[in-house]
């Protein structure tokens, strides 16, 4: 795991009529506050990478299909400086991974279709607050699947 980075299993409850997939509360422990709620899709085989929150920590959970998300730890003194993390988030790898400022994230779409990327954000987004790289961006250590 990278440095301040929470991977939280979230509860699911089936019944008959369908289910209630639970994201996240303002009781949780790892609760930090209200932004904004945003969806993002991704369509399978594409990739959305990179980009670095400067204030603006991240809960990604992914209600529909499946995304492989790809942190990489660029902060100089952090413990984890230099490290990649790759997790697998979906319908049936159920979970909120929360990703602290200063970390480039990206996410790819493994589903055969569309997947959504549910994001609790702890700020409203600001453009001047992200900052961009290219998919195949040399500062960061990782090659996509999609991108070879």
């Amino acid at each position: 795991m990278i440095a301040g980075v929470l991977l939280t299993p979230l509860r699911q409850i089936p019944d008959d009529r369908g289910r209630i997939m639970h994201m996240l509360r303002e009781d949780a422990p790892h609760y930090l506050r209200f932004g904004e709620i945003y969806f993002s899709w991704v369509n399978p085989g594409v990739v959305k990478a990179w980009h670095r929150h400067r204030e603006m920590t991240l809960n990604y959970a992914v209600p529909v299909g499946r995304v492989k998300v790809v942190l990489y730890d660029p902060r100089p003194g952090s413990a984890t400086a230099g490290a990649v993390m790759e997790v697998v988030l979906g319908e049936n790898e159920y979970a909120l991974l929360t990703i602290p400022p200063g970390l480039w994230s990206g996410f790819e779409g493994l589903a055969p279709t569309p997947s959504m990327v549910a994001n609790c954000a702890t700020i409203p987004h600001r453009a001047d607050e992200i900052e961009r790289r290219d998919v195949e961006s040399p500062d960061i250590p990782y090659v996509w699947r999609s991108a070879r």
